[in-house]
């Protein structure tokens, strides 16, 4: 009997807004079925099954997200990053005199999305993950209730994690290039800090952690010099 899942497993572009996606079960298994849309964000356990329970009791420490929730305290983002990727979605589909950003954004938007790279281009997940950041800084303060809910949600998090330390986490998969999303980052925060000097929301200083002296010399690519 084949198994579709592993004969085909990448059914997307990189390049493109992911449009279809393998069905999985209750238990995290292929179904062997394509679902016609994006998959949802989720956390799935690797972690198998115990053969046997002792009376049926069921783990109270582990009730939901992967693992990642406590009877104390619960752990439920997903339904929150899955709204900003709709926003995000709606958002990208507009005209760019509606994206309620700077010149300079649009510029840059305009650039990752549509330009003809010779070489190697963006992913999808790259330029994604800079508009979510994007959308986040410039947009949805100005949207009132609908923008103002995830930037409440963000606060709260932070609060309540590491107060007066304010932190935003874009996950991308291994291999994604997330050297080169930080550049991205890097180049839209720098150019809207030198035409708006005044501006807040924008920064030319940046801090680069790195978990070690190999990751460090790969991270050198991000360094410019001052002209």
């Amino acid at each position: 009997m084949s198994n579709q899942f592993f004969e085909q497993p990448i059914l997307n572009s990189p390049y493109e807004r992911p449009a279809r996606h393998w069905a999985l079960d209750a238990s995290g298994q292929p179904t062997q079925a394509i679902n016609e849309t994006r998959r949802q964000a989720d956390f799935i356990t690797p972690i198998p099954k115990p053969r046997k329970q002792r009376g049926g009791a069921v783990q109270a420490s582990l009730l939901f997200g992967g693992g990642l929730s406590t009877e104390k305290q619960p752990y439920d983002h997903t339904t929150v990053i899955n709204a900003v990727r709709e926003e995000v979605d709606k958002w990208r589909m507009l005209p760019p005199s509606a994206w309620r950003v700077t010149p300079e954004t649009a510029r840059l938007l305009q650039h990752w999305r549509n330009h003809p790279f010779s070489g190697i281009r963006p992913f999808f997940c790259q330029v994604e993950a800079v508009e979510t950041a994007i959308w986040l800084a410039e947009v949805a303060p100005q949207l009132g209730k609908s923008g103002q809910r995830f930037l409440d949600h963000l606060g709260k998090a932070n609060d309540e994690a590491n107060p007066e330390l304010s932190r935003l986490a874009l996950k991308l998969a291994t291999g994604a290039g997330k050297t080169t999303v930080m550049a991205m980052l890097i180049a839209w925060q720098t150019v809207n800090a030198v035409r708006h000097p005044n501006s807040r929301k924008f920064t030319r200083g940046f801090l680069i952690v790195a978990p070690g002296l190999t990751i460090k010399d790969r991270l050198r690519v991000l360094l410019v010099k001052r002209l």
